[in-house]
């Protein structure tokens, strides 16, 4: 996955935006003011913060030791980081990201997420 796949992936979800609170380097993409998923996209290899469920958390960073690591600089047990660009397949980083926002909206005051169905 390329650094441009990635951002047009975490954007294409309903009210995704990008935003940069920590740096202009740092993309952090945010679904009603929440983060799930942080990416410095200029960096090789391309690396990506997703949010997970624990115990699939777990399980990733054991089928795919170095390129599934606990969260950079996030809660270890909710976040993982994930190389985009090197021995996972596109689908499974798709997986992840999709998995990241869907807990993201999951957490959300139920208006908010009301709001995210409507077209």
């Amino acid at each position: 996955m390329t650094p441009q796949e990635l951002r047009a992936f975490c954007l294409s979800f309903n009210a995704a935006v990008e935003d940069f609170p920590f740096s202009p380097e740092i993309s952090v993409f945010k679904v009603q003011g929440k983060l799930f998923a942080l990416s410095y996209l200029d960096a090789r290899p391309l690396k990506v913060n997703l949010k997970c469920d624990p115990d699939d958390a777990i399980r990733l960073r054991g089928e795919h030791e170095g390129l599934v690591v606990p969260g950079w600089h996030m809660n270890k047990r909710h976040w993982n980081t994930v190389t985009a660009d090197g021995g996972l397949p596109d689908r499974l980083v798709r997986e992840l990201v999709e998995d990241s926002y869907d807990l993201v909206v999951a957490g959300l005051p139920r208006a908010d997420r009301l709001r995210l169905d409507r077209p």
